[in-house]
């Protein structure tokens, strides 16, 4: 337990920020939970302070995962909001964004104030709920999107499912921009996509399982975005995976269209070859896809885009990823991981630091209008530390999360968090365990 501290000064550290493109030597000051001084030399706190030695390791802004499920309510066997968060500090993640895949759904204005009002009695990671744009997520009829945002949505989404009705979304983006508010749609084809389980494609015919092709990404996306056009919404594509869904997007940004997008880490590092020997673990929702799309994915998030790198984190327990290949759960927990994984882009040359953490940190605080992803005076000391070198090997009895689905287990990643702050409190330190 952490000793009751008034603040503390992070010295010897190197100060990431990628708001400002700050990368330097210097030292941060934390009092009453809020950065109030970075530079060189600093007075220490009042008070009782702690004195952090960063020891030459990064420090920047805590991630922003603006995609993640934990579980609660409805699937505590899976994941509760207190091992969703643990897993989440120990990943470096200081606010998460949690989507409203719940049991009964975020579909009103109650629900949501009990995971934001939960999620602020753990004081450890900070929770955003998002709220579902229809009732019951079921795709008929509109959600209260004016009442559930003056609750605290922060942006409105079916989750894992797709609203498949072209009138309705276009009614959702219209009242949507009576407040400004965010729609997020998970791009696919409701109707291309039945019945598949893993990418389209010869590996699929090979193993004998139903394809998902890639063309119902790209079609939902072009559909959505002629909405986009009429309404003058804003518009976020989740998890895109595709090369041809890349390109749409591409093309409306430059024509002025109010789109983001944002990708996994699974679908920047892996593709179709992981399903071999039905590797229920590699089963993910959009499907992991040829190598053509996951480099198209790169080049997306280094181009800009993709906007934002979210972890998808979507815990499953292990009798429902145990089974046949089409009939295990999709899914894989990822807030952990996020950060070792997607670093293999810098290290192998093709984004600076920097560039990475924009798209994990100030970008999706923005996109969701959140108070987080920058080191400056005065925003709250959700901070960082970390060794972007360190290697080390993802076990499944290595991970914080209740669940262990990931579709890493065995691998050697490079990057390494030791340190996670909330507020200027200590939420996860790697010498505590």
């Amino acid at each position: 337990m952490e000793r009751r501290t008034d603040g503390c000064l992070i010295f010897n550290a190197r100060l990431l920020d990628p708001a400002t493109g700050r990368d330097g030597r210097g030292e941060v000051r934390v009092e009453g939970g809020r950065i109030t001084g970075i530079g060189d030399f600093l007075a220490p706190p009042h008070g009782r302070y702690e004195l952090i030695d960063a020891k030459g390791l990064c420090l920047a802004p805590g991630l922003v995962d603006m995609r993640a499920q934990f579980g609660e309510p409805g699937s505590e066997h899976k994941e509760r909001l207190e091992s969703g968060c643990r897993a989440a500090a120990a990943g470096g993640v200081t606010s998460v964004a949690l989507l409203p895949d719940t049991t009964p759904p975020i579909d009103d204005p109650a629900m949501l104030e009990f995971v934001a009002r939960r999620g602020r009695q753990l004081r450890s990671v900070k929770i955003y709920p998002y709220a579902a744009l229809t009732r019951g997520r079921a795709g008929k009829e509109l959600a209260e999107l004016g009442l559930l945002k003056a609750a605290g949505a922060v942006a409105f989404t079916d989750g894992e499912r797709a609203l498949a009705d072209a009138q309705m979304m276009r009614r959702a983006l219209t009242y949507a921009t009576t407040f400004d508010g965010l729609v997020i749609q998970h791009p696919e084809d409701p109707a291309l996509a039945a019945g598949g389980v893993m990418n389209e494609g010869p590996i699929a015919v090979r193993l004998g399982l139903a394809g998902i092709p890639a063309c119902a990404e790209a079609m939902m996306i072009e559909r959505d975005l002629r909405l986009v056009e009429l309404t003058g919404g804003r518009y976020h594509a989740a998890r895109v995976s595709t090369e041809a869904a890349i390109a749409t997007i591409r093309s409306a940004k430059a024509r002025g269209l109010r789109v983001t997008a944002d990708t996994t880490p699974h679908h920047l590092a892996l593709n179709e070859l992981e399903v071999e020997g039905y590797r229920t673990y590699a089963k993910t929702r959009p499907p992991l896809r040829a190598e053509a799309d996951r480099q198209a994915v790169v080049a997306g998030l280094v181009d800009g885009t993709i906007d934002v790198v979210a972890s998808d984190h979507c815990p499953q327990d292990q009798d429902s990823k145990r089974l046949p290949f089409a009939s295990a759960a999709w899914g894989v927990v990822g807030v952990e991981t996020m950060l070792p994984v997607v670093l293999r882009l810098v290290h192998e040359g093709h984004m600076t630091l920097l560039d990475l953490l924009h798209r994990m940190t100030v970008a999706p605080a923005d996109l969701l209008g959140l108070p987080a992803g920058r080191l400056s005076v005065g925003v709250p000391a959700d901070l960082l530390l970390f060794d972007p070198e360190e290697p080390w090997k993802v076990t499944e009895a290595g991970l914080s999360s209740l669940a262990k689905n990931t579709a890493f287990e065995g691998r050697l990643v490079q990057g390494r968090v030791h340190r996670t702050l909330v507020d200027g409190r200590t939420v996860f330190r790697r010498d505590a365990g």
